[in-house]
């Protein structure tokens, strides 16, 4: 059951149980109308496509209020109003001019499930960003996003972000922590590299890094299970082989020691681990150890770094036909030769 009131040519709705709904959209609207405040049981509110240029503190009393399109205006700022309605599951404010995102404002929504703040001029988000908890899709195509704050890591019911278009130059590496990712699109900004934590991503489903400075993917990129990956347009490494003469294994005494620790740590049973605790030197410089991408033992230094290149189609199963080269880290030149990946030097120019 429905029922309509007349009010200047617009109508407003009330569906049983669905609270109040009021369609503005499209009615070359320069202000909110002064009634709109007078439902303070609405629920949906649709202003899209209008010359809205800010909105009034009365806007406040919408408790209520669930969903919010704003889409299409001439907005410079977030905002300010928006941080009342704390009942907000739903924003729409793309194709506005908005530069500055107001952080008392947007960390008051803690509800917002979608966010679309597409085709605007956002250079910077607020690390405030991370308190919209159950943000599950966030889109900011369009913008001039030069970083994005590692609170983001704080998104952990976030499914789809969408960062298309902006002048990102890398990736926070708290991003991983958003566990439910299932797509990420970070087509045409400026990336050179790719956190290694992407592995940590198990969900993912869908990259798109195309149109990047991309040279090489993270160590074991290729163990992901991924049904789209868009790379076109970056500046992969080239399947060329550089030789790598042998060296010998002169490892110093401290790279010597520090793999012996680090293999001992691994035991469940060691004389070594209950010791650590008292040397929180020690603990620093065993934090930066890193793992063989060939033999998984650990190491203190790199002996080399390089490439393998691994086909899309064959042992990522997608349907591209692309050959992408993804870095290894080698703790010594009996790995480098092992049975198994063909490993590349990277040419330093």
């Amino acid at each position: 059951m429905a029922h309509g009131v007349a009010l200047r040519g617009t109508v407003i709705k009330a569906s049983c149980g669905k609270g109040y709904f009021l369609n503005l959209n499209s009615n070359r609207l320069k202000s909110v109308p002064e009634y709109v405040s007078r439902f303070p049981n609405l629920s949906v509110l649709l202003l899209s496509h209008n010359s809205i240029s800010d909105l009034p503190t009365q806007l406040q009393s919408l408790r209520h209020l669930t969903e919010l399109n704003l889409g299409n205006n001439v907005l410079r700022e977030f905002p300010v109003v928006l941080k009342h309605l704390d009942s907000l599951r739903k924003l729409d404010l793309y194709r506005n001019k908005i530069d500055v995102v107001s952080p008392d404002a947007i960390g008051n929504l803690g509800n917002l499930v979608v966010l679309n703040l597409d085709h605007n001029n956002i250079q910077r988000l607020p690390p405030e960003i991370g308190r919209l908890r159950k943000l599950q899709h966030f889109s900011m195509l369009d913008n001039k996003l030069e970083e994005l704050p590692g609170e983001v890591g704080c998104l952990k019911a976030l499914s789809e972000l969408n960062l298309n278009y902006n002048n990102l130059s890398s990736l926070p590496e708290q991003l991983y922590f958003c566990r439910s990712l299932l797509k990420l699109y970070a087509a045409r900004n400026r990336l050179t590299n790719l956190p290694e934590g992407i592995t940590a991503l198990v969900k993912l489903q869908v990259l798109d890094v195309a149109g990047n400075r991309l040279s090489m993917f993270p160590i074991e990129f290729h163990l992901m299970h991924l049904t789209e990956l868009y790379c076109d347009g970056n500046w992969l490494i080239k399947h060329k082989p550089v030789p790598l003469l042998p060296k010998p294994q002169m490892l110093s005494l401290k790279e010597l020691a520090a793999r012996l620790v680090l293999l001992e740590v691994r035991k469940e049973i060691s004389l070594i681990k209950p010791s650590l605790p008292h040397y929180p030197e020690l603990n620093d410089l065993l934090s930066s150890s890193k793992c063989c991408t060939e033999c998984h033992g650990p190491f203190l230094s790199t002996w080399v770094e390089c490439v393998h290149f691994v086909s899309l189609k064959k042992e990522m199963n997608l349907r591209s036909r692309l050959t992408i080269p993804v870095r290894a880290l080698l703790c010594s030149y009996n790995c480098f030769r092992a049975e198994g990946p063909c490993y590349y030097g990277v040419e330093m120019k």
